[in-house]
């Protein structure tokens, strides 16, 4: 386990947070931010006749009966309403990729984290107009994601300005016999790994884990999937894992989830994220939790190593908190909203 003086240490007062304007010099640390971001299905409107698209559809190409019975065997009402009723026009499109872009240039003065690991972007033809309509100025390279095998077709993937040491690799996520009826609603990781401002490597995995209302087992599967493939990496590599982890606070505190499944091996976003409530609320229980974290592991060769000096949840945009200062759902028929999580951001420096 990473011994508690050392985490203080790790976290320390930010040098150079994101947004910093002044002159690098020797002496200046040099930084890279990493964004955690459930951008809550950012889907096209076409019809990909592989992956259960339909809710995401204009309204004009669901009112047929083949459309309009298939949506009524969807047992959760809100899905079924969804389905029939959602005007996923181009309109409602570009709102969404415009809110999404807006969220993410939030920080670094308008250009965006360096890195952002994103979960819900249907494919990479979504993604790439995404980086080249609505974030043309960032300086973001083509993005990664690789299609996984869940139903609704929904990816992790990653845009960034640093450049990769060869293409991505997507982990698949194999359940025993016993959640076989549950796989179609899992991914698996996708991994890249980033050339560092000093030439030292960062490897970084996007990741989606099952949702709550799967058992916990499946998490559980889903962190030793986490752990087998890092423990394949070179020990230099400076490391992090960040996305929606789907770990809620109730079941963290019954179960002790990341004391068990992370924080022997990683620093966890949650622990320096001063004041920060959660990244999702469920307001059925009015309970907050930190669904989406940033961990971080450095390198182990101290010449390489980077270390955590901020972290804080990007939420300045007002469109992402609700009246009860809450994440607020995106709402395509209202245009309101951005996302049902809020991002969280992590700066790693390299100190002198």
């Amino acid at each position: 386990m990473i011994a508690p003086s050392r985490r203080i240490g790790i976290l320390a007062t930010a040098l150079c947070a994101t947004g910093c304007t002044e002159p690098v010099t020797d002496e200046t640390p040099a930084a890279v931010t990493v964004m955690a971001f459930n951008v809550q299905n950012l889907f096209d409107n076409l019809d990909d006749p592989d992956k259960d698209d339909k809710a995401y559809l204009p309204f004009d190409a669901k009112q047929n009966d083949a459309h309009i019975a298939e949506c009524n065997t969807i047992a959760v009402e809100s899905w079924r309403n969804e389905c029939l009723y959602l005007d996923w026009d181009d309109a409602a499109l570009d709102h969404k990729l415009a809110t999404v872009a807006e969220a993410i240039r939030q920080v670094a003065d308008g250009r965006g984290p360096d890195i952002v690991a994103l979960q819900e972007v249907e494919n990479l033809a979504i993604l790439e107009r995404l980086r080249t309509e609505y974030l043309d100025d960032s300086g973001y390279l083509p993005g990664l994601l690789i299609e996984g095998t869940d139903t609704r077709g929904v990816d992790v993937a990653f845009l960034t300005r640093l450049p990769t040491s060869g293409p991505p690799v997507l982990h698949p996520f194999d359940l025993p016999d016993e959640f076989a009826d549950r796989a179609g609603d899992t991914r698996g990781l996708i991994e890249a790994t980033f050339e560092l401002p000093d030439g030292s490597k960062l490897t970084g995995y996007s990741v989606h884990f099952p949702a709550p209302f799967h058992p916990t087992e499946m998490r559980v599967l889903a962190f030793e999937h986490l752990q087998r493939v890092r423990a394949e990496l070179p020990a230099g590599h400076n490391v992090f894992a960040a996305g929606d982890f789907n770990t809620t606070s109730t079941e963290d505190a019954s179960e002790d989830m990341l004391d068990r499944f992370v924080r022997n091996d990683w620093l966890v976003s949650n622990d320096y994220c001063n004041g920060c409530p959660g990244t999702h609320h469920y307001a059925r229980d009015d309970a907050w939790s930190f669904l989406d974290m940033v961990i971080f592991a450095p390198s182990a060769s101290p010449e390489n190593a980077w270390q955590i000096s901020n972290v804080e949840l990007a939420i300045e945009v007002p469109a992402q908190v609700t009246i009860d200062s809450t994440p607020n759902r995106y709402h395509s028929a209202e245009r309101t909203g951005v996302s049902d999580h809020w991002p969280v951001v992590m700066t790693l420096e390299k100190r002198p």
